[in-house]
């Protein structure tokens, strides 16, 4: 038995009880962690759905401000004295110039992609390194 300070006995806790202590305070401080990661997600999930249902809209709502803004261009093309069948056939002649050329920029994007070299080489680096030891 050991004493305190003031002279009174108490007795030393075993190894056994410190490590089942320690062990206990672990996993009550891993469970707590648990549950505040878990309300954080439920919080950030909640607020990027909401994100991604209003991006979703804005959406919507940009292809139709686009639809409006050619049906406006092909009216005022009529304007010039156009006849209306010519007006939206030239909206969507430009539609489909501006079409091709996206599509061939981003194919030549596309082509300009290639595996990540430098990863890959490091890669073999570690590979030739750990087969040596």
């Amino acid at each position: 038995m050991a004493h305190d300070q003031h002279g009174s006995h108490y007795d030393e806790p075993t190894i056994g009880k410190l490590v089942a202590d320690a062990s206990r305070d672990v996993s009550s401080l891993i469970h707590g962690e648990i549950e505040l990661a878990k309300s954080e997600m439920k919080a950030s999930v909640k607020a990027g759905g909401m994100g991604a249902g209003l991006f979703a809209v804005a959406a919507v709502l940009g292809v139709l401000a686009i639809i409006l803004l050619s049906v406006s261009f092909a009216y005022f093309l009529t304007m010039t004295g156009l006849h209306p069948a010519w007006s939206f056939l030239i909206v969507f002649g430009a539609y489909l110039a501006i079409a091709a050329i996206l599509a061939y920029v981003g194919l030549r994007k596309f082509k300009q992609a290639g595996p990540p070299k430098a990863a890959i080489a490091e890669a073999n680096k570690t590979k030739q390194i750990l087969s040596r030891g």
